[in-house]
């Protein structure tokens, strides 16, 4: 019986909870980094000579790419199916992005990657109820 308080157990995952807040703070981070990138770049480690695009291209990026990241967050929470297909490809597209970006702050960039390989596999886990 599902009230308003408890959810059935067949219609809610908490795997997709996780991926979902998972999301969205995936995408603040990605988005904080742009807007670092953008607004003061002695931030980082090295200078931009030794990153791919310079910091105002990774700024732009990072900042556009957190920003859908953070809604493809709340499509999974609601539940959106294509929010869990984007939520794959654009956590995919974070890790890569955040490895290319490894030399300007090398252990946020782990951190996000990690990150992004857990909501991967939150994603991708089949439910209880999953048939196959």
């Amino acid at each position: 019986m599902a009230t308003a308080f408890m959810p059935n157990r067949s219609e809610h995952s908490g795997w997709l909870t996780f991926a979902g807040l998972l999301a969205i703070l995936v995408g603040l981070f990605n988005a904080l980094d742009g807007i670092i990138s953008l607004a003061r770049r002695t931030f980082f480690v090295v200078g931009e000579e030794k990153i791919i695009f310079g910091f105002t291209a990774w700024g732009w990026i990072l900042l556009i790419l957190g920003i859908i990241q953070i809604v493809v967050g709340f499509a999974i929470l609601n539940g959106q199916v294509w929010g869990r297909a984007a939520g794959v490809v654009l956590a995919i597209l974070a890790a890569i992005g955040q490895l290319l970006f490894l030399p300007a702050y090398p252990i946020w960039s782990i951190i996000v990657i990690a990150m992004c390989v857990l909501l991967v596999y939150a994603l991708t886990v089949p439910s209880r109820h999953a048939v196959g």
